[in-house]
């Protein structure tokens, strides 16, 4: 299949800073990477990604809020570098920068833990009520403890499905075997090194769905992913079942998810991602009362954060000189 876009004319731009290369980047970046690149790159607005064939551009630096495509990157014909701040890269035509020589680099690795951090605090949030506890105690109605009010269900010597058994969902399985969990788990091969030597169980997605009392999704996005928990699958599993999502929006149908927890077909669900991101504020999945939704938190935090900022730059400057990068998926 070929992905290479016929070139248009070129326009000839003069860099405004001649030493500096020239970089694509997102318009809204974090604190640590504006200090990170400042003095080594010219930034170009994200426009510039739609705008006139340009011979002057040599790289692009995108969180995947947008997309990279074969197009967009056959138009900037001196581009050498893709660098993604994350570790996903499904907005990036990849296959089409190979083919043109581009180098796309992410930040695998250092977000790993956090992320996985983030499963565990969702599964806990959403079987505990945590985020419902918290607006009861703030509000007037809380008086007096009642012993037989919002009753969650227990996490430890439960059955745990994760789907996505890669460096995230192992680490998640770590956690979970210190809550005395079942782990059960689904990939498209089994776990070739299990170096912990947790008690994992390899399933396919239907037993996985049958018996877990939470499922967490952690599993990358590709056209075989999308959509595929949807309503066959949420009706498969438990109705004291918790979903728990930290992949990608798309994995989940989300009007499948919404009749679920309507209905009471689940327990619950934690999500740190949705489709669309976010949800439009009017959106029914807002209103529910068994559903935790965090706004993409997976790899907030300060220490995580700056670890991803520094490889972004690391890729990026690696692959402005023409050098391998140091986590290459091209």
């Amino acid at each position: 299949m070929k992905y290479l876009c016929p070139r248009p004319p070129i326009l000839k731009v003069e860099p405004l800073s001649p030493s500096l290369p020239r970089v694509i980047s997102d318009d809204k970046l974090s604190d640590n990477l504006y200090e990170l690149l400042e003095g080594k790159i010219e930034r170009l607005p994200w426009a510039t990604i739609d705008g006139p064939a340009d011979d002057s551009v040599d790289g692009i630096l995108t969180f995947g809020h947008h997309a990279v495509t074969a197009a967009h990157m056959a138009n900037f014909p001196q581009l050498k570098v893709v660098s993604n701040y994350g570790v996903g890269v499904d907005h990036i035509e990849v296959a089409a920068a190979t083919e043109l020589g581009i180098s796309v680099g992410n930040t695998p690795d250092v977000l790993t833990s956090t992320t996985a951090d983030m499963a565990l605090s969702l599964m806990l949030a959403a079987a505990r009520r945590v985020c419902e506890g918290d607006q009861y105690a703030r509000c007037s109605e809380f008086k007096v403890f009642d012993p037989a009010y919002m009753l969650g269900t227990e996490v430890h010597h439960q059955t745990v499905g994760i789907i996505g058994l890669g460096r995230i969902g192992y680490q998640i399985a770590r956690r979970c075997a210190a809550f005395d969990m079942e782990i059960l788990y689904h990939k498209r091969t089994q776990l070739a090194d299990n170096p912990d030597q947790l008690n994992l169980t390899y399933t396919s997605l239907e037993e996985l769905l049958n018996r877990s009392d939470f499922v967490i999704v952690i599993c990358p996005l590709t056209d075989e992913t999308t959509g595929l928990i949807g309503t066959q699958q949420l009706a498969a599993m438990k109705n004291s079942a918790v979903l728990v999502n930290v992949a990608r929006g798309p994995v989940v149908c989300t009007e499948a998810l919404t009749v679920a927890l309507r209905e009471k077909q689940i327990y619950a669900a934690g999500l740190d991602v949705t489709d669309p991101e976010p949800l439009p504020r009017e959106h029914e999945l807002l209103t529910l009362d068994n559903v935790t939704i965090t706004p993409h938190l997976g790899s907030a935090t300060m220490q995580t954060r700056r670890k991803m900022a520094e490889l972004t730059v690391v890729n990026l400057m690696q692959g402005l000189a023409g050098e391998p990068l140091a986590h290459s998926v091209s």
